[in-house]
């Protein structure tokens, strides 16, 4: 049987510079190494013979790779599209998990707050959709839409009907306007709110200051001593806060930290003092308004809207209190909490600029666009409730869910937890 002549090979300049750099190329996969190197040694005049022995590869496995560059090229030493192992699962059965995934899991009459991936394994199991299924297939098909059934994220709805209005006030004001007149040189705002039950909690061991590869240590047991509320109005513009600690919070304690900033330069000579507020118990309604102004005639207040805390910048400030003054809170005793607080409002006075805030009343109606674009399960009953036979007729509608309503995005991290919320804010 006559045997079969090797296919001549002819490289080009820039095929030789590539499989060159295949060849001997640190990073290169292995096989590719390979193939290049039988090329370069078949680009030589070499046989096939020859070139098994010096590169160790199988005779036919050489033919094979010299046989695929002579007729495809470089493109031809690239694996081929295999068609693998048949699909274990059927398409309907990865879209039924998915499906599955995209329910409550007590719309299902499972007793489950939301799905993980073991439990809707276990679940597709024992339905019949498909047999014994482990977690990890589970995840890496909800991985393909990005699935995440675990998580979850609260969201509040606007009750507010002048949500608008309100919101548009204190956003204006933050770009320094009023009642669309720009603000003067002698015009303020301040926003002003209270953070609620600090505690003094003396741990029983000794904190423990950070060290070479390791974090500082804090003990877990503490005794309580006692709690107090830190009121605090912080100048938009200037970026100057007035604080002070009070045992509680209420009406007269906030009158007191008013009275505080009022009688301090700039604000005692002021034109117009504008207070932005949220709708707390201390500072609620026209009252609080009437209370302040009958005080200190340069007063105004300006109320977020309910549920709009959020709009305060205040609220900013309090976040950097929590992560830079009290947590982790180590304190033996309330004098020392107000002491550190004081000692801090200095420091932040010293080098503080003013937010960059970016959520404008574009941004806003934007929100609100979206928002109106979503009816609400209430809105639905409310009107089944005025029209019953409508209701009776008309198809069920699909439950939505509001989007979550962004915050501000200014430089700073958004308020952190605070304890003690007031309702109604």
């Amino acid at each position: 049987m006559p045997v079969v002549a090797a296919r001549p090979i002819a490289l080009r300049a820039g095929e030789r510079e590539r499989l060159k750099k295949v060849a001997y190329g640190h990073k290169t996969e292995h096989r590719l190494r390979m193939r290049a190197q039988v090329v370069l040694h078949a680009a030589r005049g070499r046989s096939n013979a020859r070139i098994a022995r010096a590169t160790g590869l199988h005779l036919d496995t050489v033919r094979c790779w010299r046989g695929r560059f002579a007729e495809q090229g470089l493109a031809g030493l690239t694996d081929r599209e295999r068609s693998g192992r048949p699909p274990s699962y059927t398409a309907l059965q990865v879209a039924e998990a998915k499906a599955l995934a995209c329910r409550l899991p007590a719309e299902t009459g499972v007793p489950l707050a939301r799905w993980s991936c073991p439990e809707l394994a276990a679940e597709l199991t024992a339905r019949g959709v498909t047999g014994p299924i482990s977690a990890s297939t589970v995840r890496r098909w909800l991985a393909q839409d990005a699935l995440k059934p675990w998580q979850h994220r609260s969201w509040i709805f606007i009750t507010d009907p002048d949500f608008r209005a309100k919101a548009q006030r204190v956003l204006d004001l933050y770009a320094r306007t009023w009642q669309g007149v720009p603000l003067g040189a002698d015009e303020y705002v301040i926003s002003a709110d209270e953070k609620t039950s600090i505690q003094a909690r003396c741990r029983c061991h000794p904190t423990l200051a950070p060290g070479q590869a390791r974090a500082m240590r804090v003990n877990h047991t503490y005794g309580r001593g006692g709690a107090l509320a830190y009121l605090a109005a912080y100048d938009v513009h200037r970026a100057k806060v007035s604080g002070r600690t009070e045992p509680r919070t209420g009406i007269d304690p906030f009158m007191h930290l008013v009275a505080q900033v009022m009688s301090q330069e700039p604000y005692t000579s002021a034109k117009r003092v504008l207070w932005i507020v949220d709708n707390g118990s201390s500072h609620r309604g026209q009252k609080a308004a009437d209370r302040l102004s009958a005080a200190f005639p340069t007063a105004v207040v300006i109320h977020t809207p309910v549920h709009a805390s959020w709009l305060n910048q205040v609220e900013i400030y309090f976040s950097v209190v929590q992560r830079k003054v009290v947590s982790p809170n180590d304190f033996p005793d309330l004098t020392q909490v107000g002491d550190r607080l004081r000692a801090f409002e200095d420091r932040y006075n010293a080098t503080a600029q003013p937010f960059q805030w970016k959520f404008t009343t574009s941004d806003l109606d934007d929100l609100l666009a979206r928002l109106d674009r979503h009816p609400t399960r209430q809105q639905d009953e409310s009107t089944a409730a005025l029209d019953p036979s409508s209701a009776a007729e008309a198809p069920p509608k699909p439950t939505t869910t509001t989007p979550r309503r962004p915050g501000p995005r200014h430089g700073s991290r958004r308020p952190g937890p605070r304890s003690g919320r007031l309702r109604g804010r």
